[in-house]
């Protein structure tokens, strides 16, 4: 960042490349377009599942982890690929531990759409 970029004018150049990152997010990442696409399908299901606010950030929550932790897979994977494309044991190990973590905030995601969906129905 600039020196100059302070305060306000660091707000806005933040937010334009955040704004930047979700753009290209969705433009080359597959599975990032399929999770948001998803979470927008569930999103009016968070009222019906969830029984008060916080059930509802539980499960927004759950589906916001999932969309973060592919963002940041991306970027590991882009970064990756930056460097080289030759196989390297340490950059194949960078992008399975992402897609490990991107695996483990899909099971969290499930797991807690689960048990408050099975709370829901079972009373």
């Amino acid at each position: 960042m600039k020196p100059e970029h302070t305060g306000w004018r660091h707000l806005v150049h933040s937010t334009r490349y955040s704004l930047k990152g979700l753009k290209a997010a969705w433009r080359h990442e597959a599975a990032f377009r399929q999770e948001l696409i998803l979470f927008f399908l569930l999103l009016p299901l968070v009222v019906w599942v969830g029984d008060g606010p916080v059930e509802w950030v539980l499960l927004l929550g759950s589906c916001a982890i999932v969309l973060i932790v592919e963002l940041l897979n991306s970027a590991i994977e882009s970064v990756v690929d930056r460097i080289g494309p030759e196989h390297h044991e340490l950059s194949g190990r960078a992008k399975d531990l992402g897609s490990a973590a991107v695996m483990a905030s899909l099971l969290l995601a499930g797991l807690t759409w689960l048990l408050l969906l099975g709370q829901k129905l079972l009373g």
